[in-house]
Parts: C-alpha cells; sequence; structure tokens
C-alpha cells in the first residue's frame, strides 16, 4: 500500500507566470518548496522553530524536474508530497504539481539535514518519527 500525498492547494498569480501568462519555471519551485514547508508544519514542525530548537534545517541537496505541460494565470493547482525514504542524514520526497489530476511538472529531491553552518548532520530522533509517520501514513492532510 502507498502512502497517501500530503496535499497542497495553490492558485497561479500575475507574478507567477511569464509575460504571456504562461507560469514561469521558476516559480514551480517556489509552489514545491511552499508544499514542502507545509508538510512540516503539518507534523507540528515550523521551520524557523525546528533550526531554534534542534540547530538543523533541511537544504535541497539534489532536484530533478520533469515539465510536462504549462500552468497558466488563475489555474487552481494542487502539489502532492509523498516522503519515499529517510536516511541518516537525508530525506528523499517526490512532488507532482497537479491541475485537474493531470501532472502538470513532477520533482524527485533529496534534501540534506544540515546545522547552521551547513554541515551534514544526523536527523534527530524526533524528526526521523514524525517522517517515518508521514512516510507511512494512509490518509492525506490538506493544508
Amino acid at each position: 500500500m502507498t502512502a497517501a500525498p500530503h496535499l497542497f492547494p495553490v492558485r497561479v498569480y500575475w507574478e507567477d507566470t511569464d509575460g504571456s501568462g504562461i507560469v514561469y519555471h521558476a516559480s514551480y519551485l517556489r509552489f514545491a518548496e511552499r508544499a514542502r514547508t507545509e508538510v512540516l508544519r503539518a507534523a507540528g514542525f515550523e521551520q524557523w522553530s525546528m533550526l531554534a530548537e534542534t540547530g538543523i534545517a533541511f537544504a535541497v541537496r539534489h532536484c530533478a524536474i520533469d515539465f510536462r505541460r504549462s500552468a497558466r494565470l488563475d489555474d487552481q493547482l494542487m502539489v502532492e508530497t509523498r516522503v519515499t525514504a529517510i536516511g541518516g542524514a537525508s530525506l528523499e520526497m517526490s512532488q507532482a504539481i497537479r491541475r485537474d489530476g493531470d501532472d502538470i511538472v513532477t520533482l524527485l529531491l533529496k534534501l540534506a539535514c544540515i546545522t547552521r553552518d551547513g554541515r551534514a548532520a544526523r536527523m534527530p530522533p524526533r524528526l526521523r518519527e514524525v517522517f517515518n509517520a508521514i512516510k507511512g501514513q494512509t490518509a492525506s492532510h490538506a493544508a
């Protein structure tokens, strides 16, 4: 059984588009980042407080992105996020940005767990437990 994704709705605004009303490619990265932040928030972790309490943050180490279709001004999109693997100091996620159930963009990411000075660090046990729970969820959360 595959865990259900975390769901995060996004409306496309003028600022997200190029001059023709088509979503600018870098905007998809912002949509995906917001969704990953909301995954943490839904699990009870604010990014700033997580850094303050644990000294840990996440940085994108690798991102593979596949642009399949274009989204446009005023489109209602849904970002689906799944935790796919948990390592000692890393986390892998897959994300799909969809419109009406059709993939617009898909992303495969590897996130590194880092300290304030940018060095790799092992994920704290409490955070690992949260990600294991997210990975094993069978019900989705809408932000």
